[in-house]
């Protein structure tokens, strides 16, 4: 009897989850399409980097997948919702994409009692579809500081979809990961 009410326990949960709300057909997350590799990496005091949080406009900064409809008007992609929040989704790709791809030591904004090296930070500007254009757009202002040095730099990618959630969760991945991969190559080796 016990096992019985499992499942539905942990529907009642998982639906608490979207508020009551009914669960949607399609969970996003974001994942890294750079080459996994396994490393060892050491560096000098101030070489490290450290992806933070970037900030999101509240439109993108919940589990819904915003459709720009026209200037102003913003809908939400049918049957689709994030697993978190973008802007969390995407410091992790990045801070993700970064250690994949660059000799760079990789810090999690968290650990305060290390040298946080460049800091990076940012504003994500747009991430989602656009009707206008049929495509999924993610445009990240990146800002890297390091001691007294500040640069700025505006990355964006777009990709084809149709509005679908079919269409839409890969091409955010996608542009997500263009956009990671710029980043990446701007603060370099």
């Amino acid at each position: 009897m016990r096992f019985a009410l499992l499942p539905a326990v942990a529907v009642l949960a998982l639906s608490g989850c979207f508020g009551g709300a009914k669960v949607p057909a399609t969970l996003l997350t974001l994942t890294p399409s750079a080459a996994e590799a396994t490393f060892d990496r050491a560096g000098a005091a101030g070489e490290a980097i450290t992806i933070e949080l970037p900030i999101a406009s509240k439109e993108i900064r919940q589990v819904r997948v915003p459709v720009l409809e026209a200037p102003g008007r913003v809908t939400y992609v049918k049957d689709l919702q994030y697993i978190e929040t973008p802007d969390r989704l995407f410091q992790q790709l990045l801070s993700e994409t970064v250690r994949r791809t660059t000799n760079r030591v990789v810090i999690d904004p968290r650990q305060t009692g290390i040298d946080p090296g460049t800091r990076v930070s940012g504003v994500i500007h747009r991430f989602g579809y656009d009707t206008a254009t049929g495509q999924v757009v993610v445009t990240y202002d990146a800002t890297a500081t390091r001691g007294a040095t500040v640069q700025t730099r505006r990355f964006s990618a777009s990709a084809p979809a149709d509005g679908t959630a079919a269409t839409v969760g890969p091409a955010i991945n996608a542009t997500a990961n263009s956009v990671a991969a710029q980043v990446a190559r701007w603060i370099g080796n």
